[in-house]
């Protein structure tokens, strides 16, 4: 099975989702996030405190090179891995599949505004809205998208993805 690389803004359920899909696909679920906060020894908010954007991202481009010589996984990307376009090329080069996880952005605010987790490249709903605009572009780019309205639970969005990935070309 070629990788699955599920991208999309912060808030839009690539995590819960990737993991549900694993699961139906018989696949191994790998959350890029979680891998670099093992190889930094902290969270997410300590690496950018501590060693700053451009080395998260630097890391996140070397773990992403490692994994696409994997087979068989369904990767959940951070929200701004796909709006590089080298990964973007890297995916794609790999044979990955990447699938945009489509939400509107009212849908990622309100998620965002009621979530507990420290999101260090989210400041406020505004700001947020810009970052979101910005990486649109990119998001676009995956070889799948799909249109969710948000109402979706993780093992529909499961499903979904699997039949859209299952008509791609090079699909599962």
């Amino acid at each position: 099975m070629v990788n699955i690389y599920l991208v999309g803004f912060m808030g839009a359920g690539k995590t819960s989702a990737g993991q549900q899909l694993a699961q139906k696909l018989d696949a191994h679920f790998l959350d890029l996030d979680e891998r670099l906060s093992v190889v930094f020894g902290c969270s997410i908010p300590e690496i950018f405190h501590h060693h700053g954007e451009a080395a998260f991202r630097a890391a996140e481009a070397e773990a992403l090179k490692d994994l696409c010589g994997a087979e068989g996984l369904v990767v959940a990307t951070g929200g701004g891995a796909f709006s590089s376009e080298s990964n973007r090329r890297l995916i794609n080069e790999s044979g990955g599949i990447s699938v945009f996880l489509d939400l509107p952005w009212e849908v990622l605010e309100n998620r965002l505004t009621n979530d507990s987790g420290d999101r260090p490249v989210y400041e406020n709903a505004e700001q947020g809205r810009r970052l979101f605009e910005k990486r649109l572009p990119g998001y676009r780019c995956a070889a799948v998208s799909v249109a969710l309205s948000g109402d979706e639970t993780p093992e529909v969005v499961a499903e979904i993805v699997a039949d859209a990935v299952r008509g791609a070309p090079c699909g599962i």
